[in-house]
């Protein structure tokens, strides 16, 4: 191609743009969401807001670590820089092939992006981002680089130049311009800087060591030391304001040998397996977690049955009753506080509004409780995915140095659903059964989204991701460190090849050359999947649920009655077993197996409620797979034979019973004194305390009372379940505006064209200038749009709408009457009819 030929260079980010194909524009629009909100309405719009301090920010933050290097490289390169100075920047004076590799690849990310713009042999980085990465007094460079000479000796007088340049052995020059570019190809000059610094002393060159790799600056006093003044006088430093000294970057740049970076990273690190277990290993364990995930929440919300814990004035559990729930659950509070977290980001828990304010189940919970158990657990690790709530949180202080409190206000991080998924999608990498280790996984976002300053290993997405690995556990996404095929299934991930020689022992170590595997690829290794639409995920929901549902226990309908009053449930029990042995035994313990005890007091919980002694002789015969033992059958026709002898009724309260002898032995107790008993008669006693304070005392002298009404009849006490009025689970916070899907896209494209028209497009007449709409009479205006029927030809006007905002417009005109013209909108793409009194003005367009 000649060089009359060759396309001219765009001059600005908004020509760019015109220049690109709507494939470009949509990739643009993908990676950088907040760019259409709301559709701009041309491309130079849409630039101008690409190059906005809030965009380019977001923008900068979630570029992976090498292409933030080759952006902050091209900040201290020439503006406009040469593709061959952004590579000599990279990889430094003696070359580096794989840095050179993936730098390409780079490059075309931050174009892509609207970051960098420009042919290869005139790259600009946007001025947005050059601002925020460049080297200054305030921000130093990333890059540990300073000012150029030529910004450094901005300020300084003529005559001091010429002293450098004369003291770094050059000639004298005529002007300052001409001095400081001779002193500036001499720091470029490689074998002439080597030469200059072959002199100087080592204490001279000790100091700058000190400065090569940042900060830049340095502090001097009025009367410099021998070695110092050595470098000021040849301008190897250079003044910036009194009492401090810069290195220049020209000579900072021969010292690093070139090299924008002290270490430049264009592959991500591997995510490193630390052992590996058998596949039916991983999934087998990962299938218990959940069904011990399904008990926990279950266990949670029944104990919260009767109504929970208060909420706090501002909003949350206190610190005594998230302990409370930790002893109940037999868990360490965080722990405790990641269940209660859980069953509020499913919907199962809330607070139910009423002036005593409390947290409830809500009738979701119910509902959740009639679903098989994959179901269950699919929705609680669906849940878990996508909820901007941290758990991890809890405990901690907020900006204002206020607690934070569990299911409380202050712990959504917009930032979890993106680490959780990424968490697992890099665990989805691994081969089958291996377990990486926490600290590769860690490095490996750090590279993806690192942090534009020092790197923290208590920054939030490091926090976050500790988290994810940890509660992947709890739930049983993962098991035994690995990822379950259920785990793999739920995030839409392809099922994983198994490794070869994968080691079956839980502690072995995977082969060596199984311990990079695809992570040394170049960026193929590193792109982020797009987040599964709604359809998608219902997909990949259902496929978890059809591979978790036959590795969890099948629920039993028969428990092990044993001679010393318990009874055990070598299982988990269906629901109507497991409801009644909740209020005929107590839990003694869990585990593989749950121990139930008998207990008086027990059995007397499962009369009150108004089961006979032939009634749980029955249920338990036909729920035992053994014998009801004789010690057990005689607890339960004892105090059977004793419950209901004593009944309490309420007047303030008495006591009614039938044996007067009884009544006699109540009376000469002296435990009784407390409750003020006297005989009203031979078979009643009054009282006065109340009926639920007289019930407790007989039972505590062991009695075994029943409540009766105002009939006299027994009362049945049963737990009365508390719920809220229907809740919806807590709304994700979004990080940012979400990604526009290929409708989205294509329409704000076509839009943006018809704008870009509009606003371009050549006019036969010039009445305005640019940005300002068309101004023309009624009478003109009129005339003109009646021309353009006849004629067919495209018109620009302007346009206010009734809001008042104005825009301009290309239409062809289809009719004009009744004050209006029905025309078909370039810009809009479809036919519009527009009052010709808002129309502002009117021209022809030009015929090229």
């Amino acid at each position: 191609m000649s060089t009359e030929d060759k396309p001219a260079a765009p001059r600005s980010l908004a020509e760019a743009l015109r220049g690109r194909d709507d494939a470009a524009l949509a990739a643009l629009l993908r990676s950088r969401p907040d760019l259409i909100t709301p559709v701009p309405t041309d491309l130079t719009q849409l630039a101008t807001r690409a190059g906005t301090r809030a965009s380019v920010v977001r923008a900068l933050e979630r570029l992976d670590r090498f292409a933030l290097q080759t952006a902050e490289a091209l900040a201290v390169a020439a503006d406009p820089a040469p593709y061959e100075e952004l590579l000599g920047l990279m990889t430094g004076d003696k070359g580096d092939a794989t840095v050179a590799a993936a730098l390409p690849h780079a490059l075309a990310t931050l174009r892509e992006q609207a970051l960098v713009w420009g042919p290869d042999d005139r790259l600009r980085l946007v001025r947005t981002a050059r601002e925020l990465l460049s080297p200054s007094p305030q921000h130093p460079s990333p890059t540990g680089l300073g000012p150029t000479v030529q910004e450094a000796t901005a300020g300084m007088s003529p005559g001091r130049i010429q002293e450098i340049v004369t003291a770094a052995g050059l000639a004298s020059t005529h002007d300052a311009v001409s001095a400081v570019a001779a002193l500036t190809a001499l720091f470029k000059d490689r074998e002439r800087m080597a030469a200059l610094l072959a002199d100087a002393p080592e204490e001279s060159l000790e100091v700058l060591r000190r400065l090569v790799w940042g900060p830049p600056y340095g502090q001097v006093t009025a009367d410099p030391a021998p070695r110092l003044r050595r470098l000021l006088d040849r301008g190897l430093l250079l003044p910036t304001a009194p009492g401090t000294v810069v290195l220049p970057r020209e000579v900072a740049l021969h010292l690093r040998e070139g090299h924008a970076h002290r270490a430049t990273e264009p592959l991500p690190p591997p995510v490193e397996p630390v052992g590996s277990h058998r596949p039916q290993v991983v999934d087998a364990t990962a299938a218990g977690q959940a069904y011990t995930a399904l008990a926990t929440v279950e266990e949670l919300l029944k104990d919260w049955d009767e109504g929970g814990p208060a909420v706090l004035r501002a909003g949350g559990l206190s610190v005594r009753d998230l302990k409370r729930t930790a002893v109940a659950l037999d868990v360490p509070e965080p722990i405790a506080a990641f269940w209660v977290e859980l069953a509020y980001a499913a919907g199962l828990i809330a607070s139910d509004g009423e002036a005593d304010e409390r947290y409830a189940a809500t009738p979701a919970y119910d509902e959740w409780l009639e679903q098989p158990a994959d179901r269950r657990w699919v929705r609680l690790a669906e849940a878990w995915l996508a909820a901007t709530r941290t758990a991890g949180l809890v405990g901690g202080r907020d900006a204002k140095d206020r607690s934070l409190s569990a299911l409380g206000p202050g712990l959504d991080r917009s930032a979890a659903p993106e680490v959780r998924h990424r968490v697992l999608a890099l665990l989805a990498e691994l081969p089958e059964g291996a377990a990486p280790s926490a600290e590769s996984v860690l490095a490996r976002l750090r590279w993806e989204r690192p942090l534009r300053g020092p790197q923290k290993d208590d920054d939030l997405r490091t926090r976050l991701a500790r988290w994810t690995l940890s509660e992947a556990e709890l739930l049983g996404v993962t098991g035994r460190g690995a990822l379950s095929a259920h785990g793999r299934a739920l995030i839409g991930a392809p099922a994983a090849k198994p490794a070869d020689d994968t080691p079956s022992g839980p502690g072995d170590k995977l082969p060596v050359h199984h311990r990079h595997h695809k992570n040394h690829k170049h960026h193929e290794a590193a792109a982020v999947r797009e987040p599964l639409t709604p359809a998608e995920q219902a997909v990949a929901s259902a496929t978890a649920a059809r591979l978790l549902a036959p590795l969890l226990p099948e629920p039993l309908d028969h428990v092990l009655l044993q001679a010393d009053l318990t009874a055990v449930a070598p299982g988990p029990l269906q629901r109507p077993l497991a409801d009644m042995l909740d209020v005929l035994a107590d839990v003694e313990s869990k585990g593989g197996a749950t121990v139930y005890r008998f207990t008086p007091g027990s059995v007397r919980r499962a009369l009150d409620v108004g089961r006979t002694a032939s009634d749980l002789h029955a249920f338990l015969a036909a729920h035992s797979r053994t014998p009801i033992p004789q010690p057990l059958a005689y607890l339960i026709d004892d105090v059977a034979r004793k419950h209901g002898q004593l009944r309490i009724g309420a007047a303030s309260a008495y006591v009614r019973c039938d044996d007067d002898a009884l009544l006699n032995e109540i009376l000469a107790d002296k435990r009784a004194a407390a409750l003020h008993l006297r005989r009203l008669a031979p078979t009643v006693l009054a009282a006065q305390a109340g009926p639920a304070a007289l019930l407790e005392g007989l039972r505590a002298m062991g009695f075994a009372p029943a409540a009766e009404s105002a009939e006299g009849d027994v009362l049945i006490t049963r737990a009365h379940a508390h719920r809220t009025p229907p809740r919806t689970a807590p709304e994700p916070v979004p990080d940012g505006p979400p990604a526009p899907d290929a409708t989205l896209l294509s329409a704000a494209i076509r839009a943006i064209r018809a704008g870009d028209l509009a606003s371009t497009t050549p006019r036969r007449h010039t009445p305005v200038a640019n940005g300002e709409l068309p101004r023309t009479g009624a009478a003109e205006t009129l005339a003109t749009m009646q021309a353009a029927v006849l004629t067919g030809e495209a018109l620009w006007i302007g346009y206010v709408n009734a809001d008042g905002a104005a825009s301009q417009r290309v239409i062809a005109p289809i009719r004009v009457e009744g004050g209006f013209v029905t025309a078909y909108d370039h810009t809009a793409d479809e036919v519009r009819t527009y009052p010709l009194h808002r129309i502002t003005g009117a021209a022809e367009l030009a015929d090229d």
